[in-house]
């Protein structure tokens, strides 16, 4: 590691308490280089780091962690946090099996107040955090720090509602930077650029209060009054924000990049003893100039060419590739079909189809739950809305599915990207869980393409054969050509009849696949396409074999393998079956092939299991 003059001495966030504002200069430059350095080896996010550094110093210099708790919304900006509270020495191993978290993580240090992954989430937590405090006669602040983006999930308006009239040590810093992953939409977003566009709006509040301070008799009680009332008189002296009329002092806008400023509105928010709201300005990537004119494309990266802004990761073809542009072709014949994301528009690949259709194209923010229902209400009035979104975020939209869709009896499609192992963001991120859930859902249907041609077929299948709500899940990363046999939207026996079968499907199915070519003895192979519900006729086929094992990427509670074994038993099944799934817990981070191998999903320990499975004695009658 490099030597860095200012950031060496710093070990602890106590050590930046003593700094003077040039050696704070000089740290926020450091803290940036040492981020660039390490983020372009290790991958991660990178841009929202870089527009966070000032404000991080100044939160660990006017509170004291643990002690004040900081709640850091997604959590993907903490990396400075991190740096500062004694985990810099570690940053090497960031993201790795075994290393440092991408996101704050209670477990890693007693810094990290809150475990966090997911958007919108940080003022509940910290408001909650303010009420224990109290509760326990801690005079202790609680510090939510929340992006603009996820400021459109409805989480943070609940929590806003709930906290605003109590008299709590809670104070809010949402960072303006028009960024969540793509360019912030909706009227939300709007109204911070208004108030930025004011910038003497702290000053005019400031020369209003001092005035009504000033004067004789009758100006406190005109400040409390004008404070409460919802006259228009208040508006035009005391220019109420949106934050105030929920109950919360509003300081703001503030220069993010500012040390000194930063300080002392931070200063004065904890001198209230009450709900706070601070707004400050920051540049998403601040300091990296490839980062800086690039927002997007920096804020989760690959390892890279510091030099050059280049990155090293392949550019195959994608699965997210393929759904984009099957879902273009189908959208060009087709003007019901419509396109929704959850700020996620260029990791879903809906950018083709952003751009060709712009009124069929909708982006709701970070709004899971919202999105649902918003396609129920398309499919309501004769509409084909699908839904790309990320495996671990449709988590949050469980209601929606089961009672506006499904109970609804709406015809929508979920296009599930990241389904399965992840990597690297870790348990918050994997997307393990969605065949799980979704199999508890009635009337549900599931494929689950492996190949470049299945992702097509399935799209079309999912649209215009099937009713309900259907979801076509499919992993991160490069997509799959076919091995052999043709495409289809149910299932594919290969290698004829043995005495043993093995299932899989979805990513999984290629290294099953290529475990098989690899023994001496093969067994019958099932790839399964539509992987929910099962039907009779496949269950019928499953029936023949004396042994069966499934391998699966999802978690073992409510797998398509418990599904079939509850099956199987029903229908009197008395041979050996066997399954392979993940266990029943939180999916660490490290790559996805040290991942697949920990989980015994590798082609090694595939292979493995198939000789051993070949070798036990059955009773089934054949």
């Amino acid at each position: 590691m490099r030597e860095y003059e200012i950031l060496s001495r710093i070990n602890r966030p106590e050590d930046l308490k003593a700094l003077s504002y040039p050696e704070l200069s000089l740290l926020s430059d450091e803290v940036r280089d040492f981020l660039i350095t390490h983020v372009s080896e290790t991958g991660g996010h990178l841009a929202s780091n870089l527009g966070t550094v000032e404000l991080t110093l100044a939160l660990h210099r006017v509170f004291d962690s643990p002690k004040d708790s900081i709640v850091w919304d997604v959590g993907h900006q903490s990396y400075t946090h991190k740096i500062v509270t004694g985990r810099k020495d570690r940053f090497f191993s960031l993201r790795k099996a075994g290393g440092l978290s991408g996101f704050p993580r209670p477990s890693e240090s007693v810094h990290d107040a809150f475990l966090v992954g997911h958007s919108s989430t940080s003022i509940s937590a910290a408001y909650a955090i303010s009420c224990a405090n109290r509760l326990s006669g801690n005079d202790a602040y609680a510090i939510a720090v929340i992006g603009d983006g996820a400021f459109t999930g409805g989480m943070a308006y609940e929590a806003m509602n709930n906290a605003g009239r109590s008299r709590n040590r809670l104070i809010i810093v949402l960072n303006h930077n028009d960024m969540s992953i793509t360019k912030n939409v909706g009227a939300f977003a709007r109204y911070l650029s208004t108030i930025r566009a004011k910038p003497g709006y702290l000053k005019l509040k400031d020369h209003t209060e001092w005035l009504l301070d000033h004067l004789p008799f009758l100006g406190k009680r005109i400040k409390r009054a004008l404070r409460s009332s919802k006259s228009m008189l208040k508006y035009l002296l005391y220019h109420a924000t949106f934050f105030e009329e929920l109950g919360f002092a509003y300081f703001g806008p503030v220069d993010g990049h500012n040390q000194k400023a930063l300080e002392q509105v931070l200063l004065r928010a904890k001198d209230l003893n009450a709900p706070a709201v601070i707004q400050i300005e920051t540049v998403k990537g601040k300091g990296y100039p490839f980062a800086e004119k690039d927002p997007l494309n920096y804020h989760g990266v690959s390892p890279f060419n510091v030099e050059t802004g280049n990155g090293f990761s392949s550019s195959s073809l994608t699965f997210s590739d393929v759904f984009g542009g099957a879902l273009l072709e189908l959208g060009r014949k087709d003007a019901r079909i419509c396109a929704i994301t959850a700020a996620m528009s260029a990791g879903t690949g809906l950018n083709l189809f952003a751009a060709s259709f712009e009124d069929r194209f909708f982006d709701v923010g970070i709004a899971e739950e919202h999105a649902v229902t918003f396609a129920c209400g398309l499919a309501a009035k004769g509409y084909l809305p699908v839904f790309a979104v990320y495996s671990t975020f449709l988590q949050r939209a469980y209601d929606q599915i089961l009672h506006d869709a499904a109970c609804g009896g709406l015809h929508i499609l979920l296009a599930i990207d990241r389904a399965g192992i992840v990597g690297e963001d870790g348990e918050t991120h994997q997307g393990v869980y969605d065949v799980s859930f979704l199999t508890s859902i009635p009337n549900m249907t599931i494929f689950s393409p492996s190949t470049e041609e299945e992702m097509r077929l399935c799209l079309k299948e999912g649209l215009y054969h099937q009713k309900g709500v259907v979801a076509v899940r499919y992993p991160k990363g490069r997509i799959f050509r076919m091995t052999d046999g043709k495409a289809r939207v149910d299932y594919d026996l290969q290698n004829g009849e043995s005495d043993c079968l093995v299932i899989s499907y979805g990513r999984l199915f290629h290294f099953v696949y290529s475990a098989i070519h690899g023994l001496d003895r093969r067994p019958s192979l099932l790839k399964l396409v539509q992987i929910w519900p099962i039907d009779a006729k496949l269950l019928s086929l499953i029936a023949r074999y004396p042994k069966v094992i499934v391998f699966e990427e999802a978690v073992q509670s409510g797998s398509i393998s418990e599904h079939l074994l509850y099956a199987l038993n029903q229908a009197g099944y008395r041979g050996v079956y066997r399954s392979v799934t993940l266990p029943d817990t939180f999916v660490e981070q490290g790559d996805v092939s040290y991942l697949l191998q920990k989980y015994h999903l590798d082609v090694d320990s595939i292979q493995k299991q198939l000789e051993d499975l070949y070798e036990e004695k059955t009773g089934y009658p054949c």
